[in-house]
């Protein structure tokens, strides 16, 4: 804590404000290190991270004692301010209040607006949300070009909180507003296909359904030519709509929700053994941030253990889905395909929405889907994928929603037009097999049996399906033989 009132500031310039007026800090160095501290409060930041903060990947050989000196300037520019800053192996960490820097201010109301959101006070969360946006003063880190990752990391937050205010407040009926905001959004992110959508409802509510169109056409301009791909689903059901001006658009969708936080996964399939490579290739594919695909797509034959490396990948991540975890096994017991609206009706009664609110019209259905997790940090599960109609309706599509899809086929068109990162999974090594055998029977039973265990092995060619089926009736064998001993059919 500090004996004179102090705020920082990173949403815009950095400064240091004491008693209310701004005071100067020192020279770019010390400015950088600054910023590097204040975005991440109460974190410990490494001499190394702040090596990078302040020269961009091009450090001097002194580099670590001119940091110590860096820091010594600091905190004699902060006076008693600067007593938050600890040194704390492997580097620095400044302690502050949530008050005393407006980037952590600014996460305390997103959060509590997301809570209030959740809870049914749209109006609240819509106050919330525009208390946090007004406390950006401009551009983070402008002059700063070691942080460069930190100020996307800033504008992505920013970003999402727009988005977010615009939707509740498009369900308030406040679209007038909303089309102003969002129209600066869609200016400076072109990319923003869901700030796209959002404009284009708030102009076809607003009567101006001829910019709505021009607003799709030119996001598919943009999206083609930059990037070489169609808009997505939202945008193009949405373009759909407005060509048939489907009743749905002129009036907001108000349905109370329950915080519900779903836990679907089935127990994972143990023991498990091997699949290093495959799992690290999950965690990148579905890392945290918004440059990653969000969807992974795990493509194989049959019996390879597509499911189980899925359910072991999930139920090890599940910390990093608070919100829920949501799951489908998309053929049903007679080798059927589950329609994408029964999933659909089973996800939304799972996330709290009441059965006499889910929609008929499967447009809107998915677009309620949508909307109620697209805020959550939430993981979708779909087993055993017939082909890519059948799973483009269930992705979810928020910043912080990730997915797994299962599929014998190679799910093409998901990746082509998803973005979807696709694995296809080989059978387990030599090496894998023995060792889920051994962990199935034990190492006593594989040495003992050393020819059976080979020709298990053998026989399974790395399937560990029926590896597993094999060493159940390893184990289950001394039973038959009891039972056949007493006159009892096996």
């Amino acid at each position: 804590m500090t004996a004179a009132p102090a705020e920082f500031g990173v949403l815009g310039p950095i400064r240091f404000l004491r008693d209310g007026v701004e005071e100067r800090v020192g020279g770019p160095r010390e400015r950088a290190v600054l910023a590097r501290l204040v975005f991440d409060a109460g974190r410990v930041v490494s001499v190394d991270r702040l090596i990078e903060a302040v020269w961009h990947g091009d450090p001097p050989a002194s580099a670590r004692g001119q940091i110590a000196i860096c820091m010594s300037r600091l905190r004699r520019a902060l006076g008693e301010a600067g007593r938050v800053i600890d040194t704390a192996s492997p580097g620095y960490v400044a302690r502050l209040d949530e008050d005393a820097a407006d980037w952590s201010r600014f996460n305390g109301l997103v959060g509590r607006a997301r809570s209030r959101a959740a809870s049914g006070d749209v109006a609240g969360a819509v106050a919330l949300f525009r208390e946090a946006l007004g406390l950006w003063r401009g551009v983070p880190f402008e002059d700063l070009p070691g942080l460069r990752a930190e100020a996307v990391a800033l504008q992505s937050a920013r970003l999402d909180a727009v988005e977010a205010c615009a939707e509740l407040e498009l369900r308030l009926g406040l679209h007038h507003r909303v089309g102003k905001d969002l129209a600066a959004v869609v200016a400076e992110h072109p990319l923003r296909e869901r700030a796209r959508a959002q404009l284009m409802l708030a102009q076809y509510r607003s009567g101006r359904r001829a910019d709505a169109l021009r607003t799709y056409q030119d996001a598919r301009r943009v999206l083609v030519d930059q990037i070489g791909l169609e808009p997505g689903p939202e945008l193009r059901e949405l373009h759909e709509q407005v060509l048939r001006d489907a009743p749905a658009l002129l009036t907001p969708v108000r349905v109370e929700v329950q915080a519900v936080a779903p836990s679907q996964l089935p127990r994972q399939v143990l023991p498990f053994a091997g699949r290093p490579a495959e799992l690290a290739e999950l965690d990148a594919a579905l890392a945290a941030g918004p440059d990653v695909p969000g969807v992974a797509v795990l493509s194989g034959p049959a019996e390879v253990g597509k499911t189980a490396l899925a359910l072991r990948w999930a139920h090890q991540r599940l910390d990093r889905f608070p919100d829920g975890q949501l799951y489908a096994d998309l053929v049903d017991d007679f080798g059927c395909p589950v329609p994408p609206a029964v999933v659909l009706d089973r996800f939304l009664r799972a996330l709290g929405v009441p059965a006499s609110s889910i929609p008929d019209d499967p447009g809107e259905k998915v677009a309620l889907y949508r909307s109620t997790v697209s805020h959550k940090r939430v993981l979708v599960v779909l087993d055993g994928a017939v082909d890519h109609a059948q799973v483009r309706p269930l992705l979810p599509s928020g910043t912080h929603t990730r997915a797994i899809v299962t599929s014998r086929l190679p799910m093409d068109e998901l990746v082509a037009r998803q973005g979807a990162h696709r694995a296809f999974l080989p059978p387990l090594t030599a090496e894998e097999s023995w060792q889920l055998l051994t962990m199935l029977l034990g190492r006593d039973w594989v040495a003992e049996e050393r020819g059976e265990a080979n020709r298990i092995v053998g026989s399974a060619d790395g399937f560990p399906l029926p590896l597993r089926r094999a060493a159940a009736g390893v184990r289950a064998a001394p039973h038959r033989q009891d039972r056949r001993l007493a006159g009892v059919p096996a």
